[in-house]
């Protein structure tokens, strides 16, 4: 299995939250790579797996995750975890945006966001 990519992902009240904590990580040189409205993701421009993103809401899902997990294949790493019987938070499911993913809860009762991007 191989990861490509870890995300901290933050949930914040507000769009002006949103934009606070924009010019914030700014001030650390993060720039935006994604902006969807609900959900705003800066990477560093040296090593642009160095990402953090901000979440107004989840609009797909019931929970805004708390880490995200991009590995090589989505599909096997969904089947391995299932197979496991952790909580499938989500089901696997491809997004408008481009992406394959699944939510999972970990031991400690955290929600990670497992994807891939699509072809």
């Amino acid at each position: 299995m191989t990861i490509r990519r870890i995300v901290s992902n933050v949930q914040v009240a507000s769009e002006e939250s949103m934009g606070s904590s924009r010019d914030f990580y700014g001030l650390l040189g993060f720039e935006e790579v994604m902006d969807m409205g609900w959900a705003v993701t800066l990477a560093s421009p040296a090593n642009p797996t160095a990402q953090i993103s901000f979440f107004t809401e989840e609009r797909t899902a019931p929970v805004v995750p708390d880490l995200s997990v991009e590995v090589e294949d989505v599909d096997s790493v969904y089947a391995q975890v299932n197979a496991s019987g952790a909580e499938i938070v989500r089901e696997l499911r491809d997004e408008e945006w481009g992406v394959r993913r699944f939510f999972v809860r970990d031991p400690i009762g955290r929600v990670v966001n497992v994807l891939s991007h699509r072809a």
